[in-house]
């Protein structure tokens, strides 16, 4: 039975939120799997060893009931070890087979991790079944099943044989380690996994709800945001970040997924925000195509931003008075600028229309009182 547009919704919602769960400060990645899964995309998590990678490609699958396949990949694995061995009495027959079975030519989601240590015999594999969804078996073309591959990998590679397969990679997210203010709720959560071990969820949905679910994308209108699209195009390529024809086409799907996330059937500007995911190719691009975006798109990342400022400004206050008892020049100095902050964040509370951003602020705004109280207190001592 069919599922009507709010209970697909709830659906891609629920999975993202359960994504990220066990994660510490890993919602952005959450964000990228569940736009890739959303689009019958692909995406690559790029960074340090350590920062949660293969275990959200993991969990992804866990949520998804679908055949998957996993594998990590050195410069010596085989073309057979990922696309299954010759079954060798056909071999003997002339005729040129592979035994596929529990292998990545069956998934329907996979995770291959180190990618970009594939020989170029894998190489050539995986184009054609990333973007074709199709593997050449000798003389025949087998259909794969494949939705979505999603990998990672700690760099990314410089050499000209890798371009077009990370090219494949609609949505790239350069992960980042845990920041410091999060560290002790790190620390309880690694505790906890250690204790208990990990617990596979179940699963949310099948892969025919999920192809529901990428229908659904198709009926979220794009109409508001082609001009700016375009524009905003421009404006990146002029940062020295080239976007190729098809990157730009397909970007209209993450944009209407994104949109659809957010329960919108038509795009509004702030959808926009998913260029992140895909324009850029290396963090140096990333941090350029973040900073048009910011300047360029009315969205509530904007917003976030001015909230984050203010939360780090509080951090530096708070280390400052944590210092010592004496009495520093700059108390005074900082009280001014938490009384601006504080009517900036009143501001964000009267006229946003958004319950995330809203609680976000209030959270930051009691945090902020916090701090002038106690800077009061030392002005007094």
């Amino acid at each position: 039975m069919q599922r009507d547009y709010s209970s697909l919704v709830t659906l891609i919602r629920r999975f993202k939120e359960e994504l990220s769960k066990p994660f510490v400060g890993r919602e952005e990645e959450a964000l990228v799997i569940t736009l890739a899964v959303t689009t019958a995309e692909h995406a690559i998590l790029v960074g340090e060893p350590g920062t949660a990678k293969s275990a959200m490609a993991r969990r992804a699958a866990d949520l998804i009931k679908a055949r998957f396949f996993k594998y990590l990949l050195t410069r010596y694995t085989d073309p057979d070890e990922l696309f299954g061995p010759l079954d060798i009495a056909s071999l003997r027959e002339g005729k040129y087979v592979r035994i596929t079975t529990n292998r990545l030519p069956e998934a329907e989601i996979a995770f291959l991790d180190e990618i970009f240590n594939a020989s170029s015999a894998i190489l050539n594999t995986l184009l054609t079944l990333m973007n074709e969804r199709i593997l050449y078996d000798g003389y025949r073309e087998i259909q794969v099943p494949l939705w979505t591959l999603i990998s990672a990998s700690n760099t990314v590679p410089d050499e000209p044989e890798y371009r077009a397969l990370y090219d494949r990679f609609l949505l790239r997210h350069f992960v980042k380690p845990v920041s410091e203010d999060k560290w002790e709720a790190l620390l309880d959560a690694v505790w906890r996994i250690e204790r208990e071990g990990y617990r596979a969820p179940e699963p949310l949905f099948s892969i025919n709800e999920l192809k529901e679910i990428y229908s659904a994308v198709f009926s979220v209108d794009l109409s508001d945001i082609k001009s700016k699209l375009v524009k905003l195009y421009a404006a990146i390529e002029d940062q020295g970040v080239h976007i190729s024809d098809r990157r730009k086409g397909k970007a209209l799907k993450v944009i209407a997924a994104h949109s659809l996330l957010h329960g919108r059937t038509r795009v509004a500007e702030e959808d926009l925000i998913v260029l992140k995911y895909i324009a850029p190719q290396t963090p140096e691009e990333a941090e350029k195509t973040y900073i048009v975006l910011l300047e360029e798109v009315n969205l509530r990342e904007r917003v976030l931003e001015e909230i984050r400022e203010v939360e780090s400004n509080i951090r530096e206050v708070k280390a400052v008075l944590t210092r010592g008892p004496d009495l520093d020049s700059r108390l005074i100095e900082y009280m001014r600028g938490l009384e601006k902050a504080r009517e900036k964040l009143k501001k964000i509370l009267n006229t946003s229309i958004d319950d995330s951003i809203k609680r976000r602020a209030l959270e930051v705004l009691v945090e902020l009182e916090e701090t002038v109280d106690a800077i009061k207190r030392r002005l007094v001592l």
